[in-house]
């Protein structure tokens, strides 16, 4: 193991909590008090964004614990993977609107969302800093 020290996940956890509360409450008010015109559902989609980004990060957080590699990654990383489930997820559901939603173009999306992280995190490691 590493003689780094963890970073502190507090602030990603309260985060998480604060997106997920707004996002699902918020969802539940506009579910049950509008109709769906064109503001409506573009605040649906941001709202979903957000309770899924917000209830995913926990999951995010264990998964690279368990396995991620030898170094923590740090909460602003694991945030942008959650915000990246949360945006695969309202692509899917805009899709599915109307009826353009297929097995292998879900795949290729979560193909092309998950490459583009992993060419962050290989930028990520590649930039030097001083003092690590």
């Amino acid at each position: 193991m590493s003689d780094l020290p963890s970073p502190d996940y507090r602030s990603l956890i309260i985060a998480a909590i604060i997106l997920a509360v707004i996002g699902w409450v918020g969802l539940y008010f506009l579910l049950t008090s509008t109709l769906p015109t064109v503001g409506p559902r573009w605040l649906f989609f941001f709202l979903w964004t957000l309770a899924v980004t917000g209830t995913t990060l926990p999951f995010v957080w264990m998964l690279n614990r368990r396995f991620g590699a030898s170094r923590p990654a740090p909460p602003s990383t694991l945030l942008r993977q959650g915000l990246w489930i949360g945006l695969y997820t309202t692509l899917c559901i805009w899709l599915q609107i109307n009826r353009n939603l297929t097995l292998s173009l879900a795949i290729l999306l979560a193909v092309g969302l998950a490459a583009l992280e992993w060419f962050m995190r290989i930028l990520e490691r590649s930039t030097w800093r001083p003092g690590r």
